[in-house]
C-alpha cells in the first residue's frame, strides 16, 4: 500500500505550520529577552518547543509508514516542511543561547548598577 502524494503534501503543510508557529514564538522570545523580560522569553521558547514536537509527531507518522514498507513519493511541500523544521530547530538552539546571554548581561549590569 502507498501513502498518497496528497497525504504527504498535507503532512508537509502541517510541518510548515507547526515550524512557522515555533519560529514566530522564538523571534518574539528574542525580542522579550532583549527587553530584559527573561521569564517571558523562556516561556515562549517552551511554546516553540511544543510546536516543534507537534511537527516531529507529524513527521514520525510518515517515517513509520515508510519504515513499514509503504511506498512514498516526495513532494516539494514535504521538502519545504523538512527544511523549515530543521532551520527552526537551529534557530531555537541559538535563541536559547542568546536568552542566556541577555540574562547574564542583565545580572552583570544590575551588579554594576547600570540599570534601574
Amino acid at each position: 500500500m502507498a501513502v498518497t502524494k496528497e497525504d504527504i503534501s498535507m503532512t508537509g503543510f502541517a510541518i510548515v505550520a507547526y515550524a512557522g508557529d515555533a519560529k514566530t514564538a522564538l523571534l518574539k522570545a528574542l525580542d522579550n529577552a532583549r527587553e530584559g523580560k527573561i521569564a517571558e522569553a523562556k516561556k515562549l521558547v517552551e511554546e516553540a518547543n511544543q510546536s516543534i514536537v507537534d511537527a516531529h509527531n507529524e513527521q514520525t507518522k510518515l517515517l513509520a509508514d515508510e519504515a513499514g514498507g509503504m511506498d512514498m513519493e516526495v513532494t516539494f511541500i514535504m521538502v519545504h516542511g523538512q527544511d523549515t523544521l530543521m532551520t527552526t530547530m537551529m534557530l531555537m538552539d541559538q535563541c536559547k543561547y542568546f536568552i542566556d546571554e541577555y540574562e547574564r548581561i542583565g545580572k552583570i549590569e544590575k551588579k554594576l548598577s547600570m540599570t534601574d
